[in-house]
């Protein structure tokens, strides 16, 4: 709408209707005080809690280097082109990330910013006394007012305050300036208590996660099965100390793994061969020298020493020899292979660095029931040790191990060396198809290199039964974080703190005794709520009812009024 031509703003100077308004600078000093008061606004704080939600959710969608580091070299296997790109984001680092650390620290100082002052405000407020009372209560809007035959308005304001202290009100009585006794009443700032519980008790777990994850360590291990893990820096496969940790002084005590067992289904055709529970038999050896016998399942892990061992995975770690020509042993070892699909069909690199004519590295294919497609492959159909067969593809040349460039042992670049056998090379005259072995058999390398065995890692083979032929690996995640029960226990008062904000009532309660003419007592009473409370009116007529009864006055019928403006 067009102001009319004679309109004056106030706030232009000298009563000039076209005259620029100048508001006050803002100034360096202004800027930031501006900025705080938004950063600790509860609506702030609310939406910095809603985008640590949201920024954690891709730590559950890929897999993390601090819990499956072994799941990580899948995934970039897998996805070779997209893995690079997710990888310069932080993805598979995100709860150490920059950009989740900064949505942490700013929720922090938010909160805090949030809770100081109004602690303040909250401890004065409970020290003050309740509110006088309103001149006119039938204007509020729970009223209600009664007459009563007999009784003096000091004994019936006594009577209301003793009431309402034992109903758990904060009282206070007060005589208006027409001489009039009434008496305050007050209750429920145990909500505001709650409140201001469950955001200190958010900014407590904030700081015992960021205690635990400074303090704390997580650590990858795969261990075969007769093999033993010690609980030092040397023996992790992977290791994520927080700032804080001292890697020299871990928790001393070993684990040997002495048998990893697997229960299939066999009985439900749709879920033939799906593992449906997971043991692994470890014994636990302290700095004494003392043995305990423990097992650790999936949702039960192990807890010793103040560390907690988590069981993550599990597949086979095939044994194999390579000799000289001479015959000499050159290696032998137990080689984890990283299983591909739910029967067990696992991919595993070999490498020889000394002991042959060349350096040779092997891409190795097992699959512990293998049947042959169409196509002249192998697969797996059966997870368990039916028909276990491992396929080798032969590289020699440079493995790239001495330039002292660390390598992943679950991986092997072929682009400095030549394949001696394999299925490429094997489609070529005279070139050697992948090795194939059955456990216990033994295969001459190409050129002349030696040969290589496939070791029955069982004491007593059978033939025909490959039944524990092939040992098993069990990937463990040894965790500690020394603040986890104390997570726990804030994690509970935030909870208490949320019920208690959300049950308790803030109510005000006034009751007033007016001295009739006639002799009679008319008593008012009235609540208000601070916002919305359904059982306002019901606690009001309690009261009254409850004050009526100790008081033993007669209600005069004739005059008795019930007004609920």
């Amino acid at each position: 709408m067009t102001r009319p031509s004679d309109y004056v703003d106030a706030s232009s100077p000298q009563g000039e209707p076209d005259a620029p308004i100048n508001a006050p600078k803002l100034g360096f000093v202004g800027a930031l005080r501006f900025a705080w008061r938004q950063l600790t606004s509860m609506r702030t704080a609310l939406l910095l809690l809603l985008l640590l939600a949201i920024a954690a959710v891709p730590g559950s969608l890929v897999p993390q280097r601090s819990s499956d580091p072994n799941g990580v070299i899948q995934y970039f296997r897998d996805n070779p082109d997209l893995a690079p790109v997710l990888d310069k984001i932080q993805m598979f680092d995100v709860y150490s990330s920059a950009w989740f650390s900064a949505i942490y620290l700013l929720l922090f100082v938010s909160l805090i910013g949030c809770i100081i002052p109004r602690t303040k405000h909250h401890y004065q407020a409970m020290r003050q006394r309740p509110p006088r009372t309103p001149a006119r209560l039938n204007r509020l809007a729970v009223h209600r007012e009664q007459n009563l035959s007999g009784g003096s308005t000091g004994e019936a304001i006594t009577a209301a305050r003793d009431l309402l202290k034992k109903s758990g009100y904060r009282t206070e009585i007060y005589t208006g300036k027409d001489g009039v006794a009434s008496v305050s009443a007050e209750r429920g700032y145990l909500r505001e208590t709650g409140n201001l519980l469950f955001h200190s008790a958010l900014v407590l777990v904030l700081v015992a996660v960021g205690f635990g994850g400074g303090f704390g360590y997580a650590g990858q291990k795969v261990v075969v099965e007769g093999q033993t893990f010690v609980n030092s820096l040397v023996d992790f496969n992977s290791f994520n100390p927080g700032r804080f940790v001292d890697t020299e002084s871990l928790p001393p005590y070993s684990l040997k793994l002495d048998k990893f067992d697997v229960e299939y289904e066999t009985k439900n055709i749709n879920a033939y061969g799906q593992a449906i529970d997971y043991t692994a038999h470890v014994t636990s050896r302290d700095v004494d020298g003392d043995t305990e016998k423990h097992q650790i399942k999936v949702n039960q892990p192990l807890r010793i020493d103040g560390t907690n061992v988590y069981l993550l995975g599990n597949g086979y770690a095939p044994k194999v020899t390579v000799r000289d020509p001479e015959g000499n042993v050159v290696f032998t070892d137990s080689i984890p292979f990283l299983p591909m699909d739910t029967n067990l069909t696992s991919q595993g690199v070999i490498k020889i660095p000394d002991g042959l004519a060349k350096q040779i590295g092997m891409i190795g294919f097992f699959y512990p029931t293998a049947v042959e497609q169409t196509s002249g492959a192998f697969a797996s159909n059966y997870p368990d040790l039916i028909y276990p067969t491992l396929s080798l593809n032969v590289y020699s040349g440079d493995l790239g191990i001495n330039d002292g460039v660390p390598k992943s042992v679950y991986s092997l670049d072929t682009d400095k060396m030549t394949e001696i056998a394999g299925r490429t090379i094997g489609k070529k005259e005279g070139g050697t198809a992948p090795l194939k072995l059955m456990p216990g058999q033994t295969q001459n390398l190409p050129d002349g290199l030696g040969t290589i065995t496939f070791e029955n890692v069982n004491p007593h083979p059978k033939k025909d039964d490959y039944a524990g032929s092939v040992a098993r690996f069990a990937s463990m995640d040894i965790h500690r974080d020394p603040t986890q029960v104390w997570v726990g226990i804030f994690a509970g008062l935030i909870l208490l703190g949320l019920l208690t904000s959300l049950f308790i009532p803030r109510r005000r309660v006034w009751v007033k005794a007016t001295e009739g003419a006639d002799g009679t007592v008319l008593m008012e009473y009235a609540g208000l709520a601070r916002g919305e409370d359904p059982g306002l009116r019901e606690a009001v007529d309690n009261i009254a009812e409850r004050h009526i009864r100790a008081l033993g006055a007669v209600p005069d019928e004739a005059r008795e009024g019930n007004v609920e403006a």
